[in-house]
């Protein structure tokens, strides 16, 4: 039997939860205060995941426009996504939600902006 404690990060409650796994595979969560911490903590300790947030240059610009993955990516991909990432310009005009690359790091899921850059 494995015991790991976690901190749900799903809503700003930030419940301390104990995870139990038990030989035969089954995952019993304590200290969850709703039912999206149980799921967050059964899918942190068998295949982790995260939405990945940050910046790409944009073309003829001094700044940067925000993005991020429009789901979530397993965490094992974090680094290449950002090394990705750093490679890509993109021009104006950019709007919320425009695709920045599609299939990052052949995850299947987008890159989006996450605000607006016009000329």
């Amino acid at each position: 039997m494995e015991k790991k404690e976690l901190v749900c990060i799903v809503c700003p409650m930030g419940c301390m939860m104990e995870v139990v796994i038990k030989p035969e595979g089954e995952i019993k969560v304590t200290g969850n205060t709703c039912p999206r911490g149980k799921i967050y903590a059964q899918k942190e300790v068998t295949a982790p995941t995260r939405v990945v947030t940050t910046s790409v240059k944009v073309e003829g610009k001094k700044g940067q426009v925000s993005c991020k993955t429009r789901e979530d990516i397993p965490k094992s991909k974090i680094f290449e996504i950002i090394k990705e990432l750093k490679q890509v310009t993109v021009k104006t005009p950019i709007k919320i939600g425009d695709v920045i690359v599609e299939n990052i790091a052949g995850t299947g899921v987008d890159v989006v902006a996450t605000a607006n850059v016009v000329d």
